[in-house]
């Protein structure tokens, strides 16, 4: 017999068999099934052919993420679409399939099983295991480079409406997109900002993809791409720098060394705009609280609270001058250099 669903052990199942639901929606997403399943009801042996994939247990698997509301089975085994499922449609302008299928991946599943070790050493799983950092693990890798691009670029996708809503970007002649990824964020910043141009700055084997994206924009005369190393060198002449959920991939002395690379590169009167979220008080806020201990086995990175960056903005020559909520769960953190 099955528990009752609010009951403590019904709950505590539900959490601790949550990567079983993970790793069906990675499948999903791996198959391409949200593409083939719409308003009209279709059967599994037509989604089988199209997908390749075993009838009876593909079956299985839509049954079991439709229980989750992922899809929705009819009365007669076939499948339509749900509000999720849209949302694994790779046509879709608010797509989420990137996230998918970067959660699955083989490495990733590994560092999170590495998260004993993590916890009682501080190091994070991606040197443990594989003896390099993750980007150094991914550098020359392009099939996960751009997976990791695509999930990317699926949470700035989704989270830049909030975040052009609650600062006003008009105001900066030149923003620098600080480890930009492939530029889906600035590009959606310039869009809305007509007068502005922008700067997507990353590693070269990141970077490339933000050609095509800054393209397809319609922005080729007003943003670039720079290739190189927030821990060497930052571009200069920009009068604002984004950093998106790149500063809590480092520890605090890390960070304040990259932002005073910044801090020379912008001059006296630019502006830092750091977007992350913010740990909230006890007890509370479990996607930054999970943020953070995805930070610990794959960066070696955390998440933080708000005095804890008022001391690394502090050490690296910033005065943080505000924070702006967005309807997300992404803080703007504005600052400026310090006399």
């Amino acid at each position: 017999m099955s528990q009752p669903a609010d009951t403590p052990t019904a709950a505590f199942l539900r959490l601790a068999n949550g990567y079983q639901i993970s790793q069906a929606i990675h499948v999903a997403a791996e198959l391409g099934l949200a593409d083939f399943i719409g308003d009209e009801p279709v059967s599994v042996p037509d989604l089988s052919t199209r997908v390749g994939a075993h009838p009876e247990s593909l079956y299985r698997l839509l049954r079991a993420l439709s229980t989750v509301g992922v899809f929705r089975e009819t009365d007669d085994r076939r499948f339509v679409a749900s509000p999720m499922s849209e949302l694994l449609r790779t046509d879709n302008p608010q797509s989420m399939w990137g996230w998918a299928m970067f959660i699955g991946r083989p490495y990733h599943w590994e560092m999170w099983g590495d998260l004993e070790h993590s916890v009682r050493t501080g190091e994070d799983a991606i040197h443990h295991r594989y003896g390099v950092g993750i980007w150094a693990y991914r550098a020359d890798k392009p099939q996960e480079t751009a997976i990791f691009n695509a999930a990317m670029e699926a949470i700035s996708r989704n989270v830049a409406p909030a975040i052009i809503a609650a600062c006003d970007f008009t105001r900066f002649e030149r923003i620098v997109d600080v480890g930009g990824a492939n530029g889906a964020l600035l590009a959606a910043i310039l869009t809305a900002s007509p007068r502005s141009a922008g700067v997507v700055f990353d590693l070269p084997h990141v970077v490339r993809e933000a050609s095509s994206v800054i393209r397809m924009a319609g922005l080729e005369g007003r943003c670039e791409t720079v290739e190189g190393s927030y821990f060497e060198t930052v571009p200069v002449g920009g009068d604002a720098y984004i950093f998106k959920s790149v500063l809590m991939d480092h520890t605090d002395e890390p960070c304040a060394a990259i932002l005073r690379r910044v801090r020379t590169a912008m001059g006296p009167h630019g502006t830092l705009l750091v977007i992350e979220g913010m740990m909230g008080s006890p007890n509370e806020g479990p996607r930054s609280a999970f943020s953070d201990l995805m930070m610990l086995v794959g960066t070696g990175g955390r998440e933080r609270r708000q005095e804890e960056w008022e001391a690394v903005l502090a050490g690296s020559g910033f005065v943080l001058g505000s924070i702006t909520p967005t309807a997300s769960r992404f803080q703007i953190l504005e600052a400026r250099p310090s006399a």
